[in-house]
């Protein structure tokens, strides 16, 4: 057993303050949290408190000494290009315990501390745990960034190290989209173009509509006059006793048009192709689809309807698509492009960590088209979102699927079913709400659509 570290006389006011404040913050929590006998007007019970009171004291206690990585370091200066997952794997044997190396309780991993460039962690022993902590910092002190000598002007979270690397992730924070089926069919899409022109480019006009009205007419319901119900819209009832039925996926209620609103900017919207459906491996339904982003457009003149009469005396409504400008192409923008709202990702800074529940589940697909295998740093989707628990910052562990085969040992050649093996690990890196990215991070083989994910 290793005694705790002893100051020198002369450092004492650099390291005193992290662990005072650590301890008088854990007395004033654990004294608030029973005096507390409600939280936002429901009641606490005692178990809810005792769950987290032990909550708090494990997140702060650290990790066993034998739960470090073999060659642990002392102390390690943190240098531009680390990122948190690569930290964690210095320390740890299992990266993704760093909440509990860095003393980190639920609201921290959610919002964390930042680390970065030029600050020194050390590790603390004591009573056979270890714990992390930045030399010289107060426990929630502001971090002291070394710069070198020049010039520039730039945020701290942008210098801070990330939990991944970003340039492996990046285009799927930006130019990849998994939307549920109704948005995909109520998106809106692009018709026409001047001189019945095909593929626009950066700079071209073009003409969009939003797939509000009936599709069955020849023409478009205005909004006064609401369309029929679509024909193949499937009631309860029905997709009970018609099992082929529930698998046609119902037409998606009516949208509003395009439309500038007076006193804002033009609308931008993103223009995105390639919508193909993800299915569950397990029963078949389609869980999204994945839309690849092509291009941005802006809003230049409303969608409307008017109505004109036509030969035989008889009123018909005319579509009056909207107008667009196309902005920006990363490749030649075409009839029938889908157009989404444009949403800016903004960099979450979120900590890896293990799920706090049981998850389970498979992997959809593997990013990259043909591809059908994917290795270390490249993107895979999930069957679990938002609405199952997983979060940003999951660690998962990847299973590989145990074979059957005959035993050859036995002369009655009885079926061999030969359990399933940890294959890697990954992280989740964004989440929507029946899907997910993921990221892998270890792999002993190639990681293909039906493998198994768990806890790791």
């Amino acid at each position: 057993m290793n005694p705790l570290p002893q100051p020198r006389a002369g450092a004492l006011h650099r390291v005193a303050p992290r662990w005072s404040t650590l301890l008088l913050a854990g007395c004033i929590g654990l004294a608030s949290a029973a005096q507390a006998q409600t939280w936002h007007g429901y009641p606490i019970t005692p178990a809810q408190r005792d769950t987290a009171t032990r909550t708090q004291q494990a997140a702060q206690a650290g990790v066993p000494v034998a739960d470090l990585a073999p060659a642990a370091p002392e102390r390690y200066t943190v240098r531009a290009g680390d990122t948190l997952w690569h930290i964690a794997s210095l320390f740890l044997q299992q990266p993704w315990r760093w909440p509990e190396l860095w003393g980190m309780n639920l609201a921290r991993i959610r919002n964390p501390h930042l680390i970065y460039p030029g600050q020194v962690l050390v590790l603390q022993r004591h009573h056979g745990r270890a714990v992390l902590g930045l030399e010289g910092a107060a426990d929630g002190g502001i971090p002291t960034v070394k710069l070198s000598p020049r010039i520039r002007s730039s945020a701290l979270a942008d210098e801070a190290i990330p939990p991944i690397p970003r340039h492996l992730i990046e285009p799927f924070l930006t130019d990849s989209l998994l939307i549920d089926a109704g948005t995909h069919e109520q998106a809106a899409r692009i018709v026409a173009a001047p001189e019945n022109r095909v593929l626009l480019s950066r700079g071209d006009r073009a003409y969009a509509r939003s797939q509000y009205g009936s599709a069955n007419s020849g023409s478009d319901a205005s909004p006064s006059h609401p369309p029929e119900p679509a024909s193949n819209a499937i009631t309860p009832n029905a997709a009970a006793s018609d099992p082929e039925a529930a698998a046609v996926t119902p037409r998606p209620a009516p949208t509003s048009p395009l439309t500038l609103t007076p006193g804002r900017p033009p609308q931008r919207l993103g223009v995105y192709r390639h919508a193909v459906p993800l299915k569950d491996s397990a029963t078949g339904n389609v869980l999204g689809y994945e839309a690849q982003f092509i291009g941005k457009a802006q809003l230049a003149r409303s969608e409307s309807t008017r109505t004109t009469t036509a030969p035989d005396g008889q009123e018909q409504i005319q579509v009056v698509p909207a107008t667009l400008d196309i902005v920006l192409a990363k490749e030649e923008i075409r009839i029938g492009d889908r157009l989404l709202p444009e949403a800016a990702y903004h960099w979450a800074d979120y900590v890896p960590h293990a799920p706090a529940t049981p998850q389970s589940g498979q992997v959809v697909a593997v990013h990259g088209g043909t591809r059908q295998y994917a290795g270390q740093n490249q993107i895979v989707v999930l069957n679990r979102g938002n609405t199952d628990g997983l979060e940003t910052g999951h660690v998962l562990a990847l299973q590989r699927q145990g074979a059957t085969l005959p035993d050859s040992t036995d002369p009655a050649r009885p079926t061999l079913a030969l359990p399933d093996e940890r294959n890697g690990l990954m992280l989740v890196f964004r989440t929507f709400d029946r899907l997910s990215y993921a990221l892998v991070l270890q792999i002993s083989d190639g990681v293909r659509a039906g493998d198994r994910f768990t806890q790791p």
